[in-house]
């Protein structure tokens, strides 16, 4: 909730704009409270963007509030959000003050005795209205519930194997190294996947992965000695010999002058999944091939899978979803922990800031932002900062789409022109609040095709922040 004074219709009141979220769903959704003596309801509105989340505006007097929501004929109230058992069952509380000497943890003289805003300073979150920019006390987690949680992750982690990843049914594509670049292209694209291993005839054996970002650097070179990205350009360029020209630009290479392979990260069916885990997070890759071979000498490889963060905690929620009680810091809202990558507040130090571009940006400066800032998307947003797409590094694969690459111009092609090329524009653009809980942007988050969330202001869609896949993993493991 945000807050700011006006001046009230009575003479030494001050009426404050409180804004209501009620962000768990529904079709017709109300809000009710003592600050309006409870005696109508006042419909709330869906968020744009964000269809279960609903929002009012409601200007308050200062002081202790009631108020609960009628979802669909239904009174409810928000278990993760201050409350207290009243007059109308359990109902929501919120205190506000004007008084710029009433701090968090000190109880207010107008808090009614007996209620959690006096008692519980563990769940306690206290809005104060003030001069000064809102003092919101966020919820806290002890070290000892924090050091529990990611301990029962860690061990069912470390319970379950690579080979539960595998599902019933389905297909796994790899790409020979003597395939040409344009081929490649074409195949990721039509595949909807942004990854593929690498396959050597000649050594038998999988030798690497083909990935989004290699085709970043191959348009970025091939655009550096011409206008036009040709496809006969694309044509005599093969993967095996991209791979061997990327080690060079990347001075990968021996003191003979050739250059040097990196190992192929792949996990086995038999891994652990906080092993699979820990190879993506260090490695910085999106997903790991998993392999198996019955021959000591690991000959005659099979490609089982590509595993990848979403499946993993796919599983950890399937499990936690009915307990999620054994693990405490899951009710806690994103905002308190500040996992993920968020706007800098005006005076905070040392923050890394939030990489954004606009519609008009060319596509040139999206792919040298994504290469220079070692992000995996940027959102896009208008001249109020507020979010209109994303851009992330899947995209670029579009550009196959009716040979468009033929005929572009990184520096001209604006990122707008760039998105309306793209394919299942509704699963990229996934949005959370701040207020979200970290249970609620995990279920989220592992559904398919879902990798980040953008973090919005209810209301405006103001970016705030970004949350992705390896933020929660490293947050839960305490991995950075």
């Amino acid at each position: 909730m945000a807050a700011a004074g006006e001046s009230g219709g009575i003479a030494g009141v001050v009426l404050i704009p409180m804004r209501f979220v009620w962000p768990f769903g529904g079709t017709n959704v109300f809000l009710c409270g003592s600050f309006n003596r409870w005696s109508h309801l006042v419909q709330m509105s869906p968020v744009e963007g964000c269809p279960t989340v609903f929002q009012a505006l409601c200007s308050i007097p200062p002081g202790y509030h009631q108020f609960k929501f009628y979802v669909d004929g239904e009174w409810r109230h928000d278990e993760h959000q201050p409350h207290a058992t009243g007059e109308f069952g359990v109902v929501n509380t919120i205190f506000l003050t004007t008084e710029a000497s009433c701090m968090p943890g000190t109880p207010s003289p107008a808090t009614p005795p007996g209620t959690n805003m006096d008692v519980d300073d563990q769940a306690r979150r206290m809005v104060y209205v003030t001069d000064d920019p809102i003092i919101d006390a966020a919820p806290r987690i002890s070290d000892t519930d924090l050091v529990v949680s990611r301990h029962r992750v860690s061990a069912f982690l470390t319970k379950h194997t690579a080979y539960e990843l595998l599902p019933e049914s389905g297909k796994v594509v790899a790409l020979d190294i003597d395939l040409p670049v344009k081929q490649a292209f074409h195949i990721l694209y039509e595949q909807g996947i942004p990854t593929a291993p690498l396959w050597d005839f000649r050594q038998g054996r999988f030798v690497g992965v083909l990935s989004a970002m290699d085709f970043i650097l191959i348009l970025r070179e091939l655009g550096n000695h011409g206008s036009n990205l040709t496809e006969e350009e694309l044509e005599t360029h093969t993967i095996a010999a991209w791979k061997e020209g990327k080690a060079y630009l990347n001075r990968q290479i021996d003191g003979h002058g050739k250059a040097i392979s990196r190992p192929l990260v792949h996990a086995g069916p038999l891994d652990n999944l906080k092993d699979v885990t820990l190879k993506i997070l260090q490695h910085d890759v999106a997903s790991v091939p998993v392999i198996h071979s019955s021959s000591e000498d690991g000959s005659f490889p099979q490609l089982l899978h590509m595993a990848s963060l979403s499946g993993i905690l796919k599983c950890l929620c399937r499990y936690f979803r009915h307990c999620s009680t054994s693990l405490p810091v899951l009710q806690l809202p994103i905002y308190a922990i500040r996992i993920g990558t968020w706007i800098p507040e005006i005076g905070e130090p040392n923050r890394r800031p939030l990489a954004m571009l606009k519609p008009s940006d060319t596509l040139s400066s999206a792919l040298n932002l994504l290469i220079q800032a070692q992000v995996s998307s940027i959102p896009i947003v208008d001249d109020n900062d507020s979010l209109l797409d994303i851009y992330s590094r899947s995209e670029i694969t579009a550009l196959a789409k009716d040979k468009a690459y033929t005929h572009i111009n990184l520096n001209e092609m604006t990122i707008h022109q760039a998105l309306q090329l793209g394919q299942d524009s509704c699963q990229k653009c996934q949005m959370c609040l701040p207020s979200d809980s970290l249970h609620q942007v995990m279920e989220r988050l592992a559904n398919p095709g879902i990798r980040r969330l953008v973090i919005v202001e209810a209301g405006s869609k103001c970016v705030k922040g970004i949350v992705t896949l390896g933020d929660v993993f490293n947050f839960l493991l305490g991995y950075n």
